[in-house]
């Protein structure tokens, strides 16, 4: 049975995603969330998280684009250029994460200001809970 994702989840499988080098599908990915990180899931599972829709088209299309580029290098600058490329990728894709996020907090700007609701009011710091009276 596929376990509902965690945040931590889903930053290893964006990992995953901008590390791979091969034929990108949903089949593959899922097998190796298995293998590599240990996480039972689902197409439909991984598909319905944003970041991770998000980086799986990023990295299919960047792939494909890649296609033909492969040469023979010495393993030291193979690595250095894999390396560079999945920088390169997880770059972009945290770009995209930015300007979306960018873009969410000019929404809930402009609904706080309509509510009233001030930027010092916004600042205040969360209440301290105490953990141990909470549990029982």
């Amino acid at each position: 049975m596929a376990k509902h994702l965690k945040p931590n989840d889903v930053e290893r499988i964006v990992g995953l995603i901008d590390s791979f080098e091969y034929d990108l599908t949903w089949e593959n990915l899922v097998s190796e969330c298995k293998a590599k990180l240990g996480i039972t899931t689902t197409r439909q599972a991984l598909s319905r998280k944003d970041r991770i829709k998000d980086a799986f088209n990023l990295r299919k299309k960047a792939l494909k684009s890649n296609r033909g580029e492969y040469y023979f290098r010495p393993n030291s600058l193979d690595l250095a250029h894999q390396r560079l490329n999945r920088l390169a990728h997880e770059n972009e894709r945290l770009k995209l994460e930015n300007e979306r996020l960018l873009e969410r907090f000019i929404r809930w700007q402009y609904n706080a200001a309509l509510r009233g609701v001030t930027e010092a009011m916004l600042d205040r710091p969360l209440p301290q809970t105490d953990l141990a009276s909470d549990r029982s």
